[in-house]
């Protein structure tokens, strides 16, 4: 047997050995009268008792004589003798918990306390301190186990060091990683600033269906599911964009959506099935508009967060203060392609064989606008590092954006680039029916030749435009991605609680 199997199998036994500790514990107690008990109240957390008395001197905290209940997980302890210390730690941090024989009688302190195992559920009560190394701590006179961990936590040290194991077991990567826990609260805080701008700047929220007829509004693949009661097979969403504008037919003129949408599709850093966007609707607007839309949205967001404007991620520095950079996809394909000029990009032969070079696989029917745009993913998308709109882009892989009123080939539309990540897309809104309806069964036509599958066709969508869309601006923001950017991650799994696994392989 290998050396790694034999260490291995030696921390198995281990961890098999403390769990069958850990569950005799628990055993005892419930025959002691143990019974979950659900009646301990907490009164303060962590984090406010630090904010309120750190900076209270011994003296002070005596003459006060401030009384606290807290609960939380106990993480760390040190026995010595008749007295020990104990960590607890709850959403808010941690605190230093100091117990004594004397103050909570030896029987208690021996034949309770002490099997106390790292990972219980604590509820303690007891007075504010200040120890000799003055560490504002609390004096325990009472204290009461909750729940019992029957497993072993991760070392305190190093956490889960399996990647694997971090995003299956989330719940032990939050326990034993303080920054990663703090990216979660930070997502939270992100999504509730995102809100309040909107909302501040006169959008209403609204919510359309998660569970479509058709899946429209992306050219993705989508979930499948079936409806008992209907008789049917229906769609995960892959984007709320058809429901949304049919609420601008309908009246509204300032909207948006924070959804979940679901593409059935590969999984990478990049990459969830189910993922977090926000799409923004303004009627009277173009794509321009969106534009600056998305400056202001970051300017805030960043400040309100950070009270900068100014952010580092990776090795990356940004300053969203400054205006944004903007280049039109062919400007940016030259920019970042100095062999390259103009006239190869509107030769159809020329641009095909360029492509070949590069290794772009070229499918039938393939116009220069699908070539120009797989060309840009290839060779410009990752080089886009400081926050970048790329604009014109081409009408074949535009399918509900207006087209531009001097080349009916390119679109109203851009993309949103920070650190070689897509962050958004915007467009203004193709309003002229008969068009819409003719780029719907092109593009049906089109993947039923790629996909050899049927596609659907909403008419639903089609007879909403006959009564006439205003002329309107529409936008989809990454959230998972953006989240990434703000709170230096990069993965898109560590900003998704529990991100979508492949299955566990298994040996026979």
């Amino acid at each position: 047997m290998c050396k790694i199997k034999k260490c291995k199998n030696h921390f198995a036994n281990l961890s098999n050995n403390e769990t069958n500790n850990r569950e005799k514990k628990f055993i005892n107690i419930k025959k002691k009268g143990f019974n979950f008990p659900n009646d301990f109240k907490k009164n303060e957390t962590s984090h406010f008792i630090f904010k309120k008395y750190q900076n209270k001197t011994l003296k002070e905290l005596n003459i006060l004589s401030i009384y606290v209940s807290v609960a939380g997980r106990m993480i760390q302890r040190r026995i010595m003798g008749k007295a020990s210390f104990f960590t607890l730690q709850d959403m808010e941090g941690k605190i230093q918990i100091y117990i004594t024989e004397k103050e909570m009688t030896d029987e208690f302190y021996n034949e309770h306390f002490k099997k106390i195992d790292i990972g219980d559920i604590l509820g303690v009560q007891g007075v504010l301190f200040k120890t000799r190394t003055n560490e504002l701590s609390i004096f325990c006179n009472f204290l009461k186990i909750l729940n019992k961990s029957l497993k072993p936590l991760p070392d305190k040290f190093h956490g889960l060091s399996n990647q694997e194991k971090r995003y299956r077991q989330r719940y032990l990567d939050l326990i034993s990683n303080q920054k990663l826990f703090n990216v979660f609260k930070m997502r939270s805080k992100i999504i509730m600033e995102i809100r309040k701008f909107m909302t501040e700047n006169k959008f209403l929220e609204v919510e359309t269906p998660m569970l479509q007829n058709i899946p429209g509004g992306a050219s993705s693949k989508p979930f499948r599911t079936y409806h008992n009661e209907l008789n049917k097979e229906m769609y995960l969403r892959i984007a709320p964009e058809l429901y949304l504008k049919q609420l601008i037919i309908g009246g509204f003129e300032r909207i948006f959506e924070l959804n979940r949408n679901f593409r059935n599709e590969g999984i990478s850093t990049r990459h969830n099935p189910e993922f977090t966007m926000m799409e923004v609707y303004i009627a009277y607007s173009d794509y321009k508009d969106m534009m600056i839309l998305i400056e202001n949205l970051l300017r805030n967001l960043t400040y309100s967060l950070f009270g900068t404007t100014k952010i580092k991620y990776d090795s990356h520095d940004f300053d969203f203060q400054i205006p944004f950079n903007k280049f039109t996809m062919k400007d940016a394909i030259l920019k970042f392609n100095s062999n390259l000029n103009l006239s190869d990009l509107e030769n159809l032969k020329k641009i095909q064989k360029i492509a070949k070079s590069i290794g772009i696989e070229l499918k039938k029917k393939w116009g220069i606008g699908q070539i120009i745009n797989q060309i840009f993913e290839k060779t410009v998308e990752k080089k886009l590092i400081q926050p970048t709109f790329i604009t014109h882009y081409p009408i074949e892989v535009s399918p509900l954006a207006r087209r531009n009123n001097f080349d009916f080939n390119l679109a109203d539309r851009f993309e949103f680039f920070i650190a070689g990540y897509e962050i958004g897309n915007g467009f203004s809104e193709l309003n002229d029916v008969q068009d819409q309806k003719n780029r719907f069964l092109n593009q049906i036509e089109n993947k039923k030749r790629e996909m050899n599958q049927n596609i659907l066709y909403d008419e639903n969508y089609i007879e909403a435009l006959e009564y006439g869309l205003p002329p309107t601006s529409g936008l989809g923001i990454g959230i998972d991605r953006l989240i990434m950017i703000l709170t230096n991650q990069t993965s898109i799994r560590d900003v998704i609680l529990f991100p979508t696994l492949r299955s566990l392989k298994t040996n026979n």
